[in-house]
């Protein structure tokens, strides 16, 4: 925590990793570019051997007071995020794919709607789906909260949602049965007995490729 931010509430960001070195950095750096000062980050890799590794560690040594570490086997992202969420001191919570990216200010702008929305579980807002250059593709088609709608079709962008952290942790957390849409089973568990926002605003990239396992196993997801 930075000196004089102890006013923000803190967020909790976390990115699991698993032999993601052609993107990771620029996922790394566009949390660390966020003009929201009060964020715990934590890093959770899974045994990765292509060099993320290495890439992981360099940012936790120049950001000893922004970035924490976490490496040890895992059975996949969910298991990750369950030990990430076991850490997390934060307020709100929100993980960010290490394939994705978040768009400056986007950390600030969910947190604002939170703060102005205590009703609400949490926010998601618009995102762009962009390829492995990072070149856009399309706009995500995210749709306004409705509870009935959700259960026929997830129009939440995964790296656009920020939620509060005790109510993911009354929840369940997430659930380890699920490997490809685990983040659609929680949105529609919290759906049960709270509501969410979509937030009007472009807070992230989805970034589509051949290794990303929605664009490989979305069937399977559904």
């Amino acid at each position: 925590m930075k000196p004089g931010t102890n006013q923000l509430p803190l967020v909790t960001i976390i990115t699991p990793c698993l032999n993601t070195h052609a993107f990771v950095s620029r996922t790394i750096e566009s949390v660390l570019t966020q003009d929201y000062p009060n964020v715990e980050y934590i890093l959770v890799d899974g045994g990765s051997t292509d060099g993320t590794l290495e890439i992981l560690e360099r940012y936790a040594f120049l950001y000893p007071d922004r970035v924490r570490l976490v490496v040890e086997p895992d059975g996949g992202p969910a298991e990750a995020l369950r030990k990430g969420l076991e850490l997390a001191q934060g307020e709100y919570f929100a993980y960010l794919n290490a394939d994705d990216t978040y768009f400056p200010g986007a950390i600030r702008t969910a947190i604002h709607w939170l703060n102005a929305n205590p009703e609400v579980a949490g926010v998601y807002g618009n995102a762009y789906w962009i390829d492995e250059k990072g070149e856009r593709i399309a706009s995500y088609p995210t749709e306004p909260f409705d509870r009935e709608t959700l259960k026929e079709h997830c129009y939440i962008c995964q790296p656009t949602c920020f939620l509060r952290t005790q109510i993911l942790r009354e929840a369940g957390g997430f659930n380890e049965d699920f490997q490809v849409a685990f983040d659609y089973e929680l949105w529609l568990r919290i759906a049960q007995t709270h509501k969410l926002a979509r937030v009007d605003a472009l807070l992230a990239n989805s970034r589509m490729h051949k290794e990303n396992k929605t664009f490989r196993q979305r069937t399977i997801g559904f």
